[in-house]
């Protein structure tokens, strides 16, 4: 009788993470970014208010 959970498997290659920015693969020391050239690109974006997310205002009544 075999059993196969004792066999060892060959682990899936991790993808290769992409930096939001550029898109060239990510370094280890900005991840997710490339650089901190990017990380600061990134940042200022956020603190600018360029990343917005969508609402719908309605009326408050509508909230209980």
């Amino acid at each position: 009788m075999s059993d196969d959970t004792t066999t060892p498997q060959a682990a899936a290659p991790k993808p290769i993470r992409r930096c939001p920015v550029c898109s060239r693969p990510a370094a280890e020391a900005s991840r997710p970014f490339c650089s901190p050239r990017c990380r600061d690109v990134d940042l200022h974006r956020w603190l600018s208010g360029s990343y917005v997310i969508p609402a719908v205002e309605g009326d408050e009544d509508d909230v209980e």
